[in-house]
């Protein structure tokens, strides 16, 4: 599911992974660097955690939030990761 926005040029994906699954590819999106914001939700749509993403987010500062996505991908099934792209133009 993408939507766009046209005023801030951004855009929303939608993936449904199994719990395993989450870690890794919450990894290789930050590595991305065109992430604004990854979403972490349940089955159900309710948001679990958000996690801004800004330049200055690298390194050690990213521990805590790996370590928080590492335990939520730990207790459930399958989640959604919604993520909002800025277009490059």
């Amino acid at each position: 599911m993408t939507t766009d926005t046209t005023q801030d040029r951004t855009r929303t994906e939608e993936f449904r992974l199994d719990g395993g699954q989450v870690l890794d590819f919450v990894k290789d999106l930050i590595h991305q660097g065109n992430i604004r914001r990854i979403t972490l939700k349940n089955e159900a749509g309710k948001t679990l955690i958000e996690i801004p993403l800004t330049l200055g987010l690298v390194g050690a500062a990213l521990l805590p939030v790996l370590a928080a996505v590492g335990a939520l991908a730990a207790v459930a099934t399958r989640m959604v990761i919604a993520v909002e792209r800025t277009d490059q133009a």
